[in-house]
């Protein structure tokens, strides 16, 4: 069976993942602050519109549209041209998270936790249609999970939104933080189990310097390269050297 692959047109990332991600899966983007989380989301959907004519949509939990869309043309990335032509859709999240506890819709009362999710996951829907997407990126699911006070209706909320992109037939990346345990280990995260793909960026020490390294943890129907490779942030995006080890 031929498996379709979405390319990133990351260079060298590619190559570590046979030529792209399975169409139509959630990969989870486990990174620290300031590993390039956004910036790889960012240049997957980007490369879509401008090589592979795909549509596309990013949902910001934290960011607004005004500091993306600048950010973003650091790169030479213009999104708000691409969403003129409705080629891409921005979904501004980050209000989400400053609802009441109780919101009343007609007689019905509805917990602020229930109503974030059913009002992110029709947003998200919505979005998809209206574009045609067929590239998504969610940044940062941790501040969306970090509202449920207990692991039962943490997984809940992080199933439906799995579910409802899967729906989508988007192919879809959901950035995650990466969290610690002690100076060197990380804990397994349960986002890492309900999705189809693990994608991990961190800082490595060797010898007396330190390298930004990126491995794939697991990607369901990919033979995948499980070595962390170096890359880099340079003015054009990331770059990864897919043939260097990291020593």
């Amino acid at each position: 069976m031929i498996i379709e692959r979405v390319p990133t047109g990351i260079p060298g990332f590619d190559d570590m993942i046979g030529g792209g991600f399975p169409s139509g899966r959630v990969v989870l983007i486990l990174g620290e602050p300031g590993a390039g989380k956004t910036i790889l989301g960012s240049q997957f959907l980007m490369n879509g519109l401008t090589r592979f004519n795909e549509n596309g949509v990013y949902v910001s939990m934290d960011e607004s549209k005004a500091h993306y869309a600048r950010e973003m043309a650091g790169f030479g990335w213009n999104f708000d041209s691409a969403e003129k032509q409705n080629h891409f859709s921005f979904v501004d999240a980050s209000p989400i998270r400053a609802l009441p506890n109780e919101i009343k819709v007609g007689k019905l009362a509805i917990g602020r936790q229930d109503f974030s999710v059913i009002s992110l996951l029709e947003a998200i829907k919505s979005s998809a249609v209206r574009v045609g997407a067929r590239r998504m990126v969610v940044d940062s699911i941790s501040l969306f999970l970090s509202q449920f006070s207990n692991a039962n209706e943490n997984r809940k909320a992080l199933l439906d939104l799995v579910d409802a992109l899967s729906e989508t037939g988007a192919t879809c990346l959901l950035a995650a933080e990466l969290r610690r345990v002690g100076l060197k280990g990380r804990s397994i995260q349960l986002e890492e189990y309900l999705t189809h793909g693990v994608v991990v960026m961190q800082t490595v020490y060797t010898g007396r310097t330190m390298d930004r390294t990126i491995q794939v943890e697991k990607m369901r129907e990919t033979q995948i390269d499980r070595q962390p490779r170096p890359y880099k942030i340079t003015e054009k995006g990331i770059e990864v050297y897919s043939r260097e080890s990291v020593i």
